[in-house]
């Protein structure tokens, strides 16, 4: 484009630069041809330029022309940067697409300790009855884990070697042995007739063996009602085995306990003979 306003190169130029804009397939083509007309050193730069040099007689017919060709040349640019902006986005969304029906690795999921699932089952089993479920501290007054259960002061359970007292010694706190103190507080908050059970962890001062741990869980029941007899806790704990291992066979053993009087043992046979 030379230096003189020249209407019919710059009706070459828009025609070239139309046929440009068709043909380019991406936003860098379209960028390449619109430097390449209005950049500094543009096509349609130079003839807009060149349009102060003309007579003024002559400048507002080459100032109207000239708009309407860039009129022409920026709608079509315009339009074809559109197409090809969708064009890119498909294209990059496609390229990004996560296909949902393709494998993935399934990471193995935890699951509850067996002593937790041991516990809900037992639960399970005595909220089944109509029973409500204790529970209490595990840090125990003594009152509570002895007293209350008919242990004298001198019973050997009482001992440093049986037991886990905390400090300081008047405090009279111990770890509980046995959730039976749960069932103290039920009896004194609660109103009779009683049916409560209550699991938990309870601490022994026992050394680590195959029959011993200073930690171990607990289940107990208590009933406290008019009319019941040992056949009730029987039938009781014979449901209990059935629920937990199957039918069995059970038996009571005399036994004693300072807190229970009758007071049982309990035997059970799974698989019958030689099983």
């Amino acid at each position: 484009m030379n230096a003189v306003f020249d209407s019919s190169a710059l009706s070459s130029s828009l025609k070239e630069g139309l046929k440009q804009i068709e043909e380019a397939q991406s936003s860098k083509d379209l960028e390449s041809v619109h430097s390449k007309y209005f950049g500094s050193q543009g096509l349609f730069s130079l003839a807009s330029k060149s349009i102060g040099s003309l007579q003024k007689e002559e400048r507002k017919e080459a100032g109207e022309f000239f708009g309407r060709c860039k009129k022409e040349f920026d709608g079509a640019f315009l339009k074809k940067k559109e197409e090809v902006e969708a064009k890119e986005e498909k294209e990059k969304l496609e390229s990004e697409r996560v296909d949902m029906t393709l494998p993935f690795t399934r990471f193995p999921m935890g699951s509850l300790h067996p002593i937790t699932l041991a516990s809900r089952k037992i639960e399970a089993f005595f909220t089944s009855l109509g029973w409500s479920l204790g529970e209490g501290p595990e840090i125990e007054h003594a009152w509570y884990n002895f007293d209350a259960l008919n242990f004298p002061p001198d019973h050997p359970a009482r001992q440093m070697q049986d037991t886990f007292y905390l400090s300081p010694e008047e405090s009279c706190l111990v770890l509980r042995t046995q959730t039976s103190s749960t069932q103290v507080r039920e009896l004194i908050s609660g109103p009779l007739p009683l049916y409560t059970a209550s699991i938990g962890k309870v601490f022994r001062s026992d050394p680590l063996d195959a029959f011993h741990s200073p930690v171990f869980h607990q289940c107990e029941g208590l009933a406290v009602d008019e009319g019941l007899s040992v056949s009730d806790l029987k039938g009781v704990l014979k449901a209990l085995s059935a629920y937990l291992f199957g039918e069995a066979d059970i038996r009571l053993r005399p036994s004693y306990f300072p807190f229970t009087e009758p007071s049982f043992e309990m035997d059970m046979l799974l698989g019958g003979e030689g099983g």
